[in-house]
């Protein structure tokens, strides 16, 4: 019998080489832009769906947190991140989800802001982070610019208003996924030989408690995950028919909300995984560099990236349950309208999810994980997560070449790992 985790992996890949969508006659921009909205609301009731399943798991662990639940708990995880990555195509076009994103997805973190760490690898200070180490579980007052913060009492209220981006640092990350994924599995103390975080159960419990604090842990754990699903349930609403973020899209001229979908795609293909999650990672060499850099799971939140932006424009999306939602696709559209630059589109989405599907293969089975192929010397890995990179930034030079043929304007976001690189090394 197949895990639930194989189960959503399999049903993801079949989604992402579906490239010939059911939708018959050549839809009007109003059709595309209802199903990509359509697909939005779709695509974060799964995300949401996987929120509360990992909040159940939570709650279990904590109840009994032994390494079987702590194990349980961690599959809970990765589920939740198949469905949230592959949402991640509605970011950059839609200026509501890209604000609120953050709150669930933010990350490098310096998580010596959250709990212990090892300063030998982690290091004392940051001169950019007065709360490099500031352990807000260890410690029941916190010192934010001038202000002494009351963090007695570990709470949603106070993750998400006084800790996330406190002191104005991106890098505190309070709330959301990776928070999470930190206190679920601790450091990856491994560099670039084999292996994750090891957090041990027992650093939550109440009577064998490890590195102190366990209560404290206990309060930041469920209120981080009770606090992703809040998050969740914010963004569901806001792509039902009465939402804010409908609204906004449906109130632009129907070719104006094609220019967000293709807006969305390029500047994810190409600033943010081609650029600041791939190709900076390169440069470096540098296994923190990874976007799932606690449980080594980057190889898979770079294909559900890939998979979610083939589900956008091909208009179909897999939902975890096997269930297909399709409709009038932006795919059929440009092909009516621009056959030679759509046909472009097609190839190159379908050669960036075969390579994004090699490093995912790579991890997978066993051979090394996403921080050991990007590591210095690592010819082999380097050359694959390499053409990952130039087979994304092919997908967005693609999607110029269709935003020009279908007379339409965009800016893709940009990164200097790609259009600078000296600037970062």
């Amino acid at each position: 019998m197949k895990s639930a985790r194989s189960l959503l992996a399999a049903t993801a890949l079949l989604g992402a080489l579906a490239f010939s969508p059911a939708y018959s006659a050549a839809p009007e921009p109003r059709e595309v832009v209802s199903t990509y909205a359509d697909i939005a609301q779709a695509m974060y009731e799964d995300a949401l769906k996987a929120a509360r399943n990992l909040s159940k798991a939570v709650d279990a662990f904590l109840a009994t947190p032994n390494e079987a639940n702590l194990k349980a708990a961690r599959e809970a995880w990765l589920a939740a991140r198949v469905p949230y990555q592959q949402t991640e195509g509605f970011r950059f076009g839609n200026p509501l989800v890209d604000e609120w994103e953050g709150k669930v997805n933010a990350w490098p973190l310096d998580e010596g802001l959250i709990d212990y760490v090892d300063t030998s690898s982690y290091g004392e200070a940051s001169d950019e982070n007065p709360l490099y180490r500031a352990n807000v579980i260890a410690n029941k007052q916190i010192r934010i610019g001038r202000d002494q913060v009351d963090a007695g009492k570990i709470t949603k209220e106070l993750l998400s208003e006084k800790l996330q981006e406190a002191g104005g640092v991106e890098a505190n990350v309070a709330t959301g996924y990776h928070a999470i994924e930190f206190l679920l599995w601790g450091q990856d103390l491994n560099g670039t030989k084999a292996g994750a975080g090891a957090r041990p159960a027992s650093d939550y419990s109440l009577d064998n408690c490890t590195h102190g604090n366990c209560e404290r842990r206990r309060d930041y754990l469920r209120a981080a995950t009770e606090l992703l699903v809040d998050d969740l349930s914010e963004m569901v609403e806001a792509w039902s028919a009465d939402g804010a973020a409908r609204k906004d899209l449906t109130a632009k001229p129907p070719e104006e909300g094609l220019s967000t979908i293709l807006t969305g795609l390029g500047s994810l293909s190409y600033g943010e995984l081609a650029g600041e999650r791939m190709k900076l990672g390169l440069i470096l060499h540098d296994p923190e560099e990874e976007h799932d850099c606690f449980s080594d799971n980057t190889h898979n939140s770079h294909y559900y990236d890939q998979v979610g932006m083939t589900a956008i424009y091909n208009g179909r999306y897999v939902r975890p349950d096997g269930n297909v939602f399709e409709g009038a696709s932006l795919a059929e559209y440009a092909k009516s309208k621009a056959g030679d630059a759509a046909g472009k589109v097609e190839a190159a989405m379908k050669s960036a999810t075969d390579k994004l599907g090699a490093i995912k293969q790579r991890a997978d089975k066993g051979v090394e994980a996403y921080d050991q192929m990007i590591a210095e010397g690592n010819a082999e890995g380097n050359r694959v997560v390499e053409e990952g990179v130039n087979a994304l930034v092919a997908q967005a030079r693609a999607i110029e070449g269709l935003v020009s043929a279908l007379g339409l304007k965009i800016e893709i976001e940009g990164s200097d790992s790609l259009d600078n690189p000296s600037a970062v090394q």
